[in-house]
């Protein structure tokens, strides 16, 4: 997180005429990013945290503040499928912006609004601020750990760790940026909502019951390992977030490959239903029984029981 932006932004955005909404999400671009205002969100996560009506609107802000300079959008593919964007903050222009608001102000708050632009003016003017962009390209970023949980593709070399996501690694700091998890691993930045958690409880349990249905021909085949829930319910968040999904739809897919001779020894984990998703999708044609699509929100793993 990027306090040095943030005060930028306040002072910036909303005097050059940007709208409530363009100002909330420059905020959140700079609460994620590093002092040269590179970051990685994912825009339905900010679309939840801004009050956005949906994702669309999020990206219709995005692309004029692209076109008006504010930032640099740059699209990511990991597996030839989309991920979170690289964001990166034009700082120059902000500084240069912020001095200009400043400068209308009173002696006594100029003073003291001015003084986050002084603390960094001289490292971001323009040339510098373009060589830092220009240095940097998606075969520095580590993954983002909220976005995907494979390396980025395109290379091997790790962002420097002065730059990482600003999610702390104490217990109490976690839940202050997600107070809707209910499990979470803070050192890994993994956690999951109580939605996550039941779909993660509910594939879990299907597992179980093909290995004991097997148990009854085969005596010798023994109960797997009880699985990280905490993993579990954050690689199913990651699948509505990042990639689009809903809970049902994630539910329905797995059941389908758990009902496959095939696929039912293939897809033991969220993570492998999420790797061969569009597999699946076409090669499991079987229809979905009509109750599944009767509508209506599932609160626990017992209510899609009684669905599928």
């Amino acid at each position: 997180m990027s306090n040095k932006l943030q005060g930028l932004v306040w002072d910036a955005c909303a005097p050059a005429g940007l709208s409530i909404s363009q100002v909330a999400i420059m905020s959140r671009l700079a609460d994620y990013s590093n002092d040269d205002g590179i970051s990685w969100p994912a825009i339905p996560r900010i679309a939840r945290q801004v009050g956005a009506k949906s994702p669309n609107t999020v990206r219709s802000a995005l692309k004029v503040l692209e076109a008006g300079g504010w930032l640099k959008v740059q699209e990511r593919k990991t597996k030839g499928r989309n991920t979170s964007n690289i964001y990166r903050i034009n700082v120059a222009k902000l500084v240069q912006a912020a001095a200009e608001a400043n400068s209308t102000d009173t002696p006594s708050n100029f003073e003291a609004s001015n003084s986050e632009v002084s603390k960094i003016e001289a490292s971001n003017s323009e040339g510098s601020n373009n060589k830092a962009v220009a240095a940097v390209s998606p075969s520095n970023f580590e993954a983002d750990p909220q976005v995907t949980t494979t390396p980025d593709p395109q290379g091997n070399k790790t962002l420097s760790p002065a730059a990482s996501q600003p999610d702390d690694s104490s217990d109490e700091s976690f839940l202050a940026l997600h107070p809707e998890a209910v499990v979470f691993n803070a050192k890994k930045r993994k956690w999951g909502g109580a939605d996550d958690l039941t779909a993660a409880e509910y594939i879990w349990g299907k597992i179980i019951r093909m290995y004991e249905q097997a148990a009854e021909c085969d005596g010798e085949i023994s109960r797997p390992k009880e699985p990280d829930m905490t993993l579990w319910a954050n690689e199913i968040r990651l699948m509505c977030t990042a990639d689009g999904r809903t809970h049902k739809q994630i539910c329905e897919l797995f059941v389908r490959a758990n009902r496959d001779t095939f696929w039912c020894k293939n897809i033991l984990n969220p993570s492998k239903l999420r790797e061969k998703w569009d597999d699946l999708t076409i090669k499991l044609t079987a229809n979905v029984p009509a109750e599944t699509s009767a509508g209506g929100h599932w609160n626990s793993a017992e209510a899609w029981e009684n669905t599928l």
